[in-house]
């Protein structure tokens, strides 16, 4: 790459790796650091299904994963997609959300894909197709998930002022503890966002967040503040949350369902799609007149319950 010496580090730190650098790269722009080359990059398929698994099973805690495999016990063998589904219960028992409504989502995301050139899946499907897919992990469907992927991303931070390239106005990254649900951490990282940016949920046209499950969305959706809790679903099965909608954009890049979850890279590739739509050059998926985009990627589960890591960026047209 013709670095020479630079300095190189290396962050692992699960489906978070990712936003984790920016974090870092922001930081070290600001000390004058700069410019700062964040890269993002995963191999998820070997082949082995199961390696691949246990692979994006170590963002769990090496001593929690026995009783949580025997307590979240499904027909996928995933530990994640396990506890995924326990959220969706609640979504379903406690905030109304209709499993319908899920396989919107899900529909809005393929719908997304298919305007990215670069998405890893590009066909839409219908709410019946992603109903009538095998089930992963109950109520949990296989076109509601998201999937083993290959990719790469990277960007550049500057302190100085670049013609035509977006701002950062908030970089907020947090550990769990252990101490809050996975939803309320999100909460917690967004309130910790809007503050330092300045700007409100209804402030922002895009966000990039981290769909793991199509129920995710939704749920992440209520815990940022973009919507009350148990009205996403509604909204997105209305259109709400497509491109040309009248609320926030969500996914325009397909998401991690649809564009792909290449854990390391994830992170990234958020931030790339925020900065082509601010710079308005997401053809096929250009949210009109974007001026403030949002990323949230997460990483791994602390104690079952919380998330591991937590990141939110605003970014901000210039």
């Amino acid at each position: 790459m013709g670095l020479g010496s630079s300095g190189v580090v290396n962050v692992d730190n699960s489906c978070a790796g990712g936003s984790s650098a920016l974090h870092m790269g922001f930081t070290a722009s600001l000390a004058g650091e700069s410019p700062v080359l964040v890269v993002g990059v995963e191999k998820m398929w070997t082949g082995d299904r199961r390696a691949t698994l246990t692979g994006i099973e170590d963002g769990l805690p090496a001593d929690e994963r026995a009783e949580l495999r025997r307590a979240l016990e499904n027909d996928a063998g995933s530990i994640l997609m396990g506890l995924n589904a326990t959220w969706v219960q609640h979504q379903i028992e406690q905030r109304g959300t209709s499993v319908r409504q899920i396989a919107a989502a899900a529909a809005k995301s393929r719908r997304c894909g298919s305007r990215n050139p670069l998405a890893q899946f590009r066909t839409p499907v219908t709410v019946e197709e992603v109903l009538g897919s095998p089930t992963v992990a109950a109520p949990l469907r296989r076109l509601m998930c998201s999937s083993f992927t290959d990719g790469a991303a990277a960007a550049v931070l500057s302190a100085g002022i670049q013609r035509g390239a977006p701002r950062v106005r908030a970089s907020v990254l947090r550990s769990g503890n252990g101490e809050l649900e996975y939803h309320d951490r999100l909460s917690e990282i967004a309130e910790e966002a809007w503050k330092e940016s300045g700007v409100s949920p209804g402030d922002i046209d895009v966000v990039e967040l981290h769909d793991a499950t199509s129920a995710e969305e939704l749920y992440a959706l209520e815990a940022l503040g973009f919507f009350p809790a148990g009205e996403a679903g509604a909204a997105t099965e209305a259109g709400d949350t497509d491109l040309g909608s009248r609320s926030v954009c969500v996914n325009p890049s397909g998401g991690l369902l649809s564009r792909g979850h290449p854990l390391g890279a994830t992170g990234v590739c958020q931030i790339v799609e925020l900065v082509q739509q601010l710079r308005g050059t997401a053809a096929g998926r250009q949210v009109e007149r974007a001026r403030l985009g949002m990323s949230v990627n997460t990483g791994g589960i602390i104690s079952g319950r919380d998330a591991a890591l937590a990141a939110a960026h605003i970014l901000e047209s210039t």
